[in-house]
């Protein structure tokens, strides 16, 4: 039987203006597109490790399959134990998410409402302003300055209205950072109606990454997330966290789904936890190709950003044109024109090999010697 009524006329009126947010392709669907072999087509689009899961996190896993069978530890017993012994935080201050992505949502189901201004920056993640949108509020943009996030400008957006401040440190996708110093004073200045989100993504890869707990145990309004998809190598698992105090994570737990970590996530986490040799070995990594890549760039006259992620943008050109020409050659890159920069290039760092691969692909595209 039919009917003259769709979902489209039943859905909230807010859905039908959400931007969907648009994830990089996996390395299989591009080699079917272009009909290449898909061992040899390499993905640098979505900022994860190269190194792959350490073999600790692959035994923990393995031996953890056989308890698939039972719901997962809904509270994260052991990671918040594991936690707050490395943080000197207490096991209720932490929060546990599918990634820290699912963080920024609990922070809008338990905090951000019809009407209310939440300030970020303008080339900022764009999950910040996708959950802006879903909870009817209003994402405040403030431009960068020299691609990094300007703090003074972000200070000024804020009104009575505001009620949350995205942050991340360092930023995705420019791969700037504030100063330890810059942020803790843009903290310390937010009124205290405002929730301050540090997003710490990229954290593990600063050897002194800014620490908010002292403000936080101050009674400052601070949630900071961290997520496992990075350094960790976990981006499969979908685990993430956050911290703040006992207050505000019992508030977000209030709106967090039942067992929203999987068992074998937790399990992998934990052991992620426990292998820093294996941290050590991927920033180090990391650091050895934001090299090679800067001073290829350097080398040919092409803009970049310099980063501190373990990423780099770099200005192209007709992006469009060469993210299709590199994928042919079975190189997978990120055009940042959703980002508002169509002329960017997102590249994430690989091994030595991989980076090698995509400087040679690079000037095959650019047509560059």
């Amino acid at each position: 039987m039919g009917t003259s009524i769709s979902y489209t006329d039943l859905v909230k009126p807010s859905v039908l203006n959400q931007p969907v947010y648009e994830p990089g392709k996996p390395i299989e669907v591009v080699a079917r597109e272009f009909g290449i072999d898909p061992e040899t087509t390499i993905k640098l689009a979505s900022n994860e490790n190269p190194l792959g899961v350490s073999p600790k996190v692959l035994e923990a896993v393995k031996s953890f399959l056989n308890q698939s069978h039972f719901y997962p530890d809904g509270g994260c017993y052991l990671l918040r134990q594991k936690l707050a012994g490395l943080t000197g935080l207490t096991p209720g201050q932490f929060i546990f998410g599918n990634g820290s992505n699912e963080i920024f949502e609990l922070v809008g189901h338990a905090f951000i409402s019809e009407g209310d201004e939440v300030v970020m920056g303008e080339q900022a993640f764009i999950v910040y302003k996708l959950v802006t949108l879903l909870f009817d509020a209003k994402p405040m943009e403030v431009p960068l300055v020299d691609f990094t996030h300007d703090l003074g400008g972000m200070l000024a957006a804020v009104s009575e209205r505001t009620k949350v401040v995205f942050l991340p440190c360092p930023n995705n996708p420019t791969g700037t950072l504030n100063s330890n110093e810059q942020v803790l004073e843009f903290a310390e200045a937010l009124p205290e109606h405002v929730i301050l989100v540090l997003d710490e993504a990229y954290a593990e890869y600063q050897q002194e990454p800014v620490d908010l707990r002292p403000l936080m145990a101050d009674g400052r309004k601070i949630i900071c997330s961290r997520t496992f998809s990075k350094i960790y190598s976990l981006a499969g698992f979908r685990i993430g966290y956050g911290y703040c105090s006992e207050e505000c994570a019992s508030l977000m737990n209030r709106v967090r789904e039942p067992f929203n970590v999987n068992s074998i996530a937790q399990a992998a986490a934990l052991a992620a936890l426990n292998d820093q040799d294996w941290v050590d070995k991927s920033r180090e990594l990391n650091e050895q190709g934001l090299k090679m890549l800067s001073d290829f760039f350097h080398a040919k006259g092409i803009p970049f950003v310099p980063s501190r992620g373990n990423f780099i943008l770099a200005e192209l050109g007709d992006c469009a044109r060469i993210f299709n020409e590199m994928e042919q050659e079975g190189v997978i890159v990120r055009p940042m024109g959703p980002y508002g920069l169509p002329e960017y290039m997102r590249i994430s760092i690989g091994t030595g090999i991989q980076n090698q691969r995509l400087i040679e692909t690079l000037q095959k595209v650019l047509d560059i010697s």
